[in-house]
């Protein structure tokens, strides 16, 4: 629902919403691992090589060997992809500032940190079991 407005922008760029988060990923960590993206993207690793194989045929990206260990994939963002991602991570910086807005006193404050502890703990959890 919070992220309802968000993601009806999403789709007017062209862009389905896992492919907005693989993009938003790529904007802060360009060169990512696929199993880093599937875990900041919060997508199944099957399902987001899937994803990444349709945005690289789009143009959006590009899958390179890892020059340190050539069995490792890396996953960068195109031109085309920059772009589209210089335009829709300022609307999303904006969406979620205007929804942080809306939370009292210093609840706003508290809800992103919050959440990235929760990833983190999340993160951990299945880095023991895996």
């Amino acid at each position: 629902m919070a992220s309802a407005q968000f993601h009806a922008q999403v789709r007017k760029a062209g862009l389905r919403v896992p492919e907005w988060r693989v993009l938003a990923c790529l904007s802060d960590t360009d060169g990512a691992m696929i199993t880093q993206l599937a875990r900041q993207a919060l997508a199944e690793q099957s399902r987001l090589t899937r994803i990444i194989a349709q945005m690289e045929e789009r143009g959006l990206l590009i899958r390179r060997s890892d020059p340190a260990d050539g069995r490792r994939v890396r996953v960068y963002l195109t031109d085309a992809g920059r772009a589209l991602a210089a335009e829709l991570v300022p609307q999303a910086r904006r969406h979620e500032a205007a929804l942080i807005e809306m939370l009292k006193g210093n609840e706003g404050a508290q809800l992103k940190p919050a959440l990235k502890s929760l990833l983190a703990a999340l993160d951990d959890t299945a880095d023991q079991r895996g």
